[in-house]
């Protein structure tokens, strides 16, 4: 169908071509509008030589007098530097400026984006001659966009099939963060993954691509899809020479449109660091994949030139420009041929337009930016155009995008050479010739990794092994020992039971140490987590019966130790002298440590059984950087990895392990020192106990963390853990079983009372604190007795007061206070004749050092001696009854409270003292004042005064 297309264009031309005489003369103008990137640092500046090329069609165009009769095209063009900012400036300048424009010619895809994204707001239709982004085809995005230069797109299925032919599998992507590559590379992650494809790493950069290079380096990048504009490539190629990417073992497909000295143009300029030696040495052998912008065939196109006609009179008007092309091509050569068949596309679509338009009655002069039937039928003859021109056969898709086919090209000693092409819609790869790899051969996708697994060393297994096997058979020969000798006396009171469970702890402990010696290399794949749930379960409870055993003798010892230091602070001396701890006391109850073990055990066995179900321990290997072989190929890497045993939360069930034995650790550390110069018969070896739980937790300190440090290092982690584990059991069976062992030996036929010193002896600072409290008993018992003095005088006084009182006349019967009764009976005051007021005050408790003062006044009779709560008052002072009516001269008493009083406070009170008497009518008004005195209150004789 395509053929016949162009076989009628053709036609079409012949056909007007001989007509010609009858168009009239070109009298009117049709505007377009031409955006090119020809200035600036960054991006594509393909202007250069796109934009003389488009001026070369128009000419062309207007001289044909069977195109556009009547019409010739002008264009209105002006620099967009590839900034969408400063293309969308350029575009509005060209609307609103007259005249109005039919149509818009656009390259850069950055800015074709913005041109083309705004241009149906004014119905314009845009062609672009250099904008290769996907994202241009979005017919949604874009309706009114057409292309001469392909989709970036059109790319990514030549590179699967290339990559595909190579045997590649992986790949990695390095692009600049520009919408055309990001959305190129989004189609080529599609394809790549449809194809089983895995791209390793997609590194992404703005203007400095060095980090980026680097991460490719880390990820062991070989296969490597670049995608940037040409400025961005000559940094990338430095990099690439800096950080060694190049070479027989790396491939480079790079974009196909840059010029062919693109790798050693402006180095001076962009500041490139590099020399063109270098950027040549790191160039060479890249691959490019680039649409053909070329006409293949030399053949005559629609302008009647062939490709090499072409070629000669563009190279003569850029020599006008000043493009010296024997030396460098201007950027945008290769796209050329894009920007002439644009300006061809323009004129066909428009002269097929202008037909359409007359057939309605209207023109092209009518065109306006409000226009949308023009705009309509211009959008159609652009869908319908195809003829063929420089750049090969014009035709667009659906989506307004160019068909053409892609050519392979690989750089070798500095120049491309063309190596094939790619038919995307025949899926049809032609090599035109070999491709030449640095070496000879074709490059591997990826480092030859090979595994190394890191095993305990053989000649270590087995002596650690053999150590191991020692204390084992010296555990089993000491619990044989304990057993036979179990009558002898000595043994009887080192509590055999414990040690013998203590024992059989470091047998299990020692044997955990052949299972952290097994590997991969000793045990199968499938048989690993069996070795892991062993190991754990030996570790702690083999830990819980050896170093429980332990604990459970001194938690004895401290029990016993309290005790005796109760008795003792709580009894004479003669009692305490007397006391003798009794047989059945001293000894052991078995079935308490028995629940001490067994309590501690099942602590285990639940957290174990829990941690086996629902989260077992399986088999992790541990993976460790890359390191180079000896004597082997460059591109093999060997990869050292570990095995462990984890869990996927291996950190919460070692934290409620490790928290709980750290407990237990501190607890008996604790109980150790508490006990360190504690003696008990019944368990005369409880010192070396103690040194024993020394032992165990500062080597439980040191080798914990220093086990998770060392536990990527195979022989070092194995032989620090199982050196600590042999050394503490040794050092355990050596301090409480050696002494025994000697004893026996030295007197095999004596039973032996094990220890001759005193039954239960305390530590000096117990005798301290014992010797302060009979010290203090002491005092205690004076102070009674000097109170017990002070109230025999203060009875005396009372008797003389009231001898005092008949010699005055005044009857009264006062309260006698009994050292030995702590009850106080207040008599009844005698009635005296006259108008009297008895007033009841309330004496308040009372802080030391506290006065508190008050009168006889308006009173009946105050007692020489009453009772205030639990305290004793001394009255001296005279005492006048004094009526309401006349009242002379009422002495005030005052009393100081030297410790403080309680309401109904104990017997340690202190007496009060008289300090002195003042006139009563002062006081009587501080008394009325005073919120502590209640009047009219009923209280107990003796809280009150009557």
């Amino acid at each position: 169908m395509s053929g016949f297309r162009l076989i009628v264009s053709i036609v079409f031309a012949l056909v007007t071509v001989s007509h010609c005489h009858k168009w009239p003369p070109k009298t009117k103008v049709l505007h377009i509008g031409g955006i090119f990137p020809i200035n600036g640092t960054e991006g594509w500046q393909g202007g250069m030589a796109c934009q003389p090329s488009a001026m070369m069609a128009l000419d062309d165009v207007n001289s044909r007098s069977d195109l556009l009769p009547g019409y010739k095209l002008k264009l209105h063009w002006n620099d967009s530097e590839c900034e969408p900012g400063l293309g969308a400036l350029v575009m509005y300048d060209l609307l609103y400026k007259p005249p109005q424009k039919l149509m818009l010619l656009a390259g850069c895809s950055t800015v074709c984006t913005t041109v083309a994204e705004a241009a149906k707001m004014w119905n314009l239709v845009v062609l672009s001659y250099g904008a290769s982004s996907p994202a241009l085809s979005n017919r949604q995005r874009f309706p009114t966009l057409f292309r001469t230069h392909p989709s970036a797109t059109v790319h990514n299925p030549t590179r699967v099939k290339i990559l595909q032919n190579f045997g590649w599998s992986r790949i990695a992507i390095l692009q600049q963060a520009e919408e055309v590559f990001i959305s190129t590379v989004e189609d080529l992650e599609t394809r790549c993954r449809e194809s089983g494809i895995e791209i390793v790493t997609r590194q992404s950069f703005l203007n400095d691509p060095s980090e980026s290079v680097r991460n490719l380096r880390r990820q062991d990048a070989r296969i490597i899809v670049g995608l940037f504009y040409v400025v961005a490539a000559r940094r990338v190629l430095c990099e690439m020479y800096k950080q060694g990417l190049y070479g027989s073992s790396y491939v480079w497909f790079f974009i196909g449109w840059y010029e062919d000295n693109w790798y050693e143009a402006n180095l001076s300029q962009e500041k490139i660091e590099c020399t063109r030696e270098q950027m040549k040495e790191a160039a060479e052998g890249h691959l490019t994949t680039e649409a053909l912008n070329w006409n293949q065939d030399n053949q005559k196109t629609i302008s009647g030139m062939t490709v090499e006609d072409y070629r000669k009179r563009l190279n003569a008007e850029l020599l006008k420009n000043g493009h010296d092309v024997n030396v460098r091509f201007p950027d945008g050569y290769q796209e050329a041929p894009l920007a002439y068949d644009a300006v061809w596309a323009v004129a066909l679509a428009l002269n097929r337009t202008m037909h359409r338009l007359a057939e309605r009655g209207r023109s092209l002069d009518d065109f306006t930016y409000n226009d949308a039937v023009s705009a309509g039928e211009i959008y159609s003859a652009m869908n319908a155009t195809q003829f063929l021109g420089v750049s090969g056969t014009v035709a667009f898709s659906s989506k307004g995008d160019r068909i053409a086919w892609t050519l392979i090209e690989q750089m070798i000693n500095g120049q491309y050479n063309k190596v094939g092409y790619y038919d995307t819609q025949t899926d049809n790869l032609t090599w035109l010739a070999e491709a030449r790899w640095i070496g000879g051969k074709i490059p591997q996708d990826r480092t030859i990794i090979i595994d190394k697994l890191r095993t305990v060393s053989f000649g270590l297994f087995v002596t650690m092994s053999l150590v191991s096997s020692v204390g084992i058979a010296a555990a089993i020969g000491l619990i044989i020992f304990n057993v036979v000798y179990r009558e002898q006396k000595l043994i009887e009171l080192s509590q055999p039971a414990c040690n013998n469970v203590m024992l059989v702890g470091i047998v299990l402990l020692l044997s955990s140490v052949i299972l952290l010696g097994m590997d991969g290399d000793t045990v199968p794949v499938v048989h690993f987590p069996v070795v892991c749930q062993l190991r754990a379960w030996l570790l702690c409870l083999g830990f819980t019966l050896a170093f429980g055993a332990m604990f459970s003798k001194v938690w004895r010892v401290h029990r016993l130790m309290n005790r005796c230091l109760y008795r003792q602070s709580t009894k004479s001396k003669e009692e305490t002298s007397k006391m003798k701890e009794k047989k059945s006391r001293t000894q052991t109850a078995k079935a308490k440590v028995d629940w001490v073990l067994v309590g501690l055990s099942c602590i285990d066995v639940i957290i174990l059984t829990i941690w086996a179900i629902v989260d077992p321990q399986m088999r992790m290997v541990e993976n460790f950087q890359l390191e180079n072989p000896t004597d082997t190929e460059k591109d093999i890497k060997i990869r050292p990895s570990m095995e462990h045993c984890e869990s996927k939360h291996q950190n919460i069930w070692l934290g409620v392990v490790y928290g709980y034995k750290g407990l237990l650790l501190i607890f008996g550390l604790f109980l150790a020192y508490e006990t360190r110069s504690m003696k008990v018969r019944s368990i005369n070896d409880s010192r070396y106990v103690g040194m024993s739980i020394y032992n165990v937790v500062v080597l439980c300190l040191i080798t914990a963390p220093v086990s998770l440090v060392i536990s990527s290092q195979a022989d070092a982690s194995f032989a620090f853990v199982t050196a600590a584990l042999a050394f503490c059991c040794f050092i355990s069976m050596a301090l409480i079983f050696l002494p025994k062992v000697v004893e026996v030996v030295r007197n095999p036929d004596r039973p032996g009372d094990g220890d001759d010193e005193t039954d239960q002896t305390v530590s000096k600072e117990e005798e301290e604190r014992y010797r302060k409290l009979q010290q203090e008993n002491e005092q205690l018992q004076q102070l009674i007795a000097s109170r017990e003095h002070k109230l025999k005088l203060l009875n005396q006084r009372l008797l003389e007061r009231n001898a005092l009182a008949n010699v005055n006349g005044v009857t009264a019967n006062p309260a006698v206070v009994s050292p030995s009764n702590n009850t106080t009976n207040v008599s009844t005051p005698v009635s005296i004749s006259g108008p009297t007021r008895t007033t009841t005050i309330h004496l308040p408790p009372a802080k030391k050092n506290s006065e508190v003062r008050f009168s006889t006044s308006s009173m009946e009779m105050l007692p020489n001696k009453t009772r205030v709560g639990v305290g004793i008052m001394k009255v001296h002072c005279t005492e006048t009854i004094v009526t309401d009516a006349a009242p002379t001269t009422a002495t005030p008493t005052t009393l100081v409270f030297n410790q403080e009083v309680m309401d109904g406070g104990g017997d340690d009170q202190d007496e009060y003292e008289e300090e002195e008497c003042t006139t009563g009518v002062e006081l009587i008004e501080k008394i009325t004042d005073s919120p502590i005195f209640q009047r009219g209150s009923t209280r107990s004789p003796e809280e009150s005064y009557l």
